[in-house]
């Protein structure tokens, strides 16, 4: 028989398995374990009180390092440290109507480069890992149990390109449905795209009933690459064609994200230009208000009237539309922000010092990240 090792991860199937052998427990008792950590989100000091055996289980791949909680409404950005000093953020939005939702990142900076997203303007560092990604949904759910609270829903719409990182966000999935881990409907889960096709329609056969939603954010080619670099290598048509595929798939309707952007895409020909491409397809369109991030100074949000006469023109046409209320604005979480000007210039730092001495990129010093984080707090 093949020795436990003195520490095993808590997503390490193989690993897991071998420390029970080890120890002789019965199957039951990872399994009730699993169930108390993964579906209660009981806390690790009332899971260790109930399993000795979680002594030689590394419950978390994440150290929560600090907790910022918005002054206006319910929404609360964690930061997360990775075990080589690399940094992680991930939101709680807590809806008055009293559900609660995760943002979960899946990659530390993103190769997307939006224009209009401060975690682009970072570049990518790394892709998260499958037990790197599952411990932000556990340490929250912690923290919502505390509160009495329940997660209601699950989007991957922090930091990262979800499909850049596909094997281990379809992982990730997995393990979030599984019976035996998480055991959450995929109906709560949302993954949200610029545009990867192909991994879109994985996606889609793999989960028939997850949410995926499109960051659309105009209907005009031109316009959207401009925005979105990544938009050169999927057409508008391609994207239109794929989501169709996938409506034969998904008997479900499927997301359009849409960011206002003044003089850039929030015209009444910018309507008209999206109900066309939109046509026949099952949409819900979700309009975004801008937040405003100081690496592109010359984006600017719609007016709030220009919003609401945008979001009239396509329920007009009858398209089930929503205007979004960004939450977490006062601490950098609102949808955009998910990434400090501190944390962008370490990050190339970083890049530079591994150009030079072949260390791995985007290394972090978490601890000077912080320090800068609250020296602007304080300003």
């Amino acid at each position: 028989m093949t020795a436990a090792p003195e520490s095993v991860r808590l997503f390490q199937t193989h690993e897991m398995e071998s420390l029970r052998r080890d120890r002789r427990l019965d199957p039951q008792v990872f399994r009730k374990l699993r169930n108390d950590l993964l579906k209660k989100f009981e806390s690790d000091e009332a899971v260790s009180m109930k399993y000795p055996v979680a002594e030689a289980i590394e419950l978390h791949s994440l150290k929560l390092y600090q907790r910022m909680d918005s002054e206006i409404d319910g929404a609360t950005k964690l930061l997360f440290e990775t075990e080589s000093g690399m940094l992680i953020e991930s939101v709680i939005l807590r809806i008055a109507t009293g559900r609660t939702t995760l943002c979960v990142s899946s990659q530390i900076g993103c190769a997307a480069a939006c224009d209009f997203c401060a975690t682009g303007k970072m570049g990518i560092a790394k892709n998260l890992a499958t037990e790197e990604i599952l411990d932000q949904v556990v340490q929250a759910g912690q923290i919502l149990r505390g509160e009495d609270r329940r997660l209601s829903n699950i989007v991957f719409m922090g930091m990262g390109e979800p499909l850049h990182n596909e094997v281990n966000v379809t992982e990730a999935i997995e393990l979030l449905t599984a019976p035996d881990h998480f055991a959450r409907s995929p109906s709560t889960v949302l993954v949200s795209t610029v545009g990867v096709p192909a991994g879109m329609l994985r996606l889609a056969k793999r989960f028939p009933n997850l949410n995926l939603a499109l960051s659309l954010h105009s209907a005009d080619q031109t316009t959207r690459e401009k925005i979105i670099p990544l938009g050169k290598k999927a057409s508008l048509t391609q994207l239109h064609d794929t989501i169709d595929e996938i409506q034969s798939i998904q008997d479900r309707e499927f997301m359009i994200e849409y960011l206002m952007l003044r003089d850039v895409n929030d015209s009444t020909e910018d309507a008209n230009r999206l109900i066309d491409w939109i046509g026949d397809l099952r949409v819900h369109v979700n309009l975004i208000p801008y937040n405003t991030i100081e690496a592109s100074p010359h984006l600017h949000a719609s007016p709030r009237p220009v919003i609401e006469s945008f979001a009239d023109i396509l329920k007009a046409s009858g398209l089930k539309t929503t205007v979004r209320y960004s939450l977490g604005n006062d601490i950098e979480a609102a949808c955009g922000q998910l990434i400090r000007q501190e944390n962008r210039q370490r990050a190339m730092q970083a890049r530079r010092a591994e150009s030079e001495s072949d260390s791995h990129v985007g290394f972090l010093d978490v601890r000077q990240v912080v320090d800068g984080l609250e020296s602007q707090k304080n300003k």
